[in-house]
């Protein structure tokens, strides 16, 4: 499951990449173009300041999977970035979502975003990513990565599997 995550994160992390000309925190989508920026460049340490205190353990998880990268995969990735445009934010109190366009197939995924300390940041931990997973899933056609009994994962359960996760070192 974890090596599913990490390539889709990989995956929607090199759809998106743009240039650093002072974000402060305060746009929504400026944040998320630095956020993507960086990982594209696999700038992890600065990536982080962008997002999320909750996906710090999601990031360190693609830093590994993208060292183990070869370049040409990297470079085919990176192809991609020129297919996406990055739409305007919508705002509401403290969460925010940008929808980010394949500009070939037309699909559309939207990002969310949440105010830290005043600050713009990007969520990027693992039921964020889970939920955005299961949207695209249900959008076409599918169930979703969850079960309808009584052992359904809910975010609670996610976070704290990813919080053992990152304590353990994985």
């Amino acid at each position: 499951m974890k090596k599913i995550i990490v390539i889709i994160v990989t995956a929607f992390a090199f759809f998106i990449s743009g240039c650093k000309s002072g974000a402060n925190g305060e746009n929504p989508k400026e944040v998320l173009n630095h956020f993507f920026s960086d990982i594209s460049k696999k700038d992890f340490t600065d990536a982080k300041k962008y997002s999320t205190q909750d996906s710090e353990g999601m990031i360190s998880m693609m830093e590994m999977g993208m060292q183990q990268m070869n370049n040409d995969h990297a470079d085919k990735m990176m192809q991609m970035v020129n297919n996406m445009q990055m739409g305007d934010a919508t705002i509401s109190g403290d969460s925010a979502t940008v929808p980010v366009t394949d500009k070939k197939s037309g699909e559309s995924t939207d990002f969310l975003l949440k105010k830290e300390n005043g600050n713009w940041k990007v969520a990027f931990d693992m039921s964020t990513l889970m939920n955005m997973a299961n949207k695209k899933m249900m959008e076409h056609g599918l169930k979703g990565m969850h079960r309808n009994d009584s052992s359904d994962m809910n975010t609670d359960t996610i976070n704290n599997a990813e919080k053992t996760d990152t304590a353990n070192g994985k």
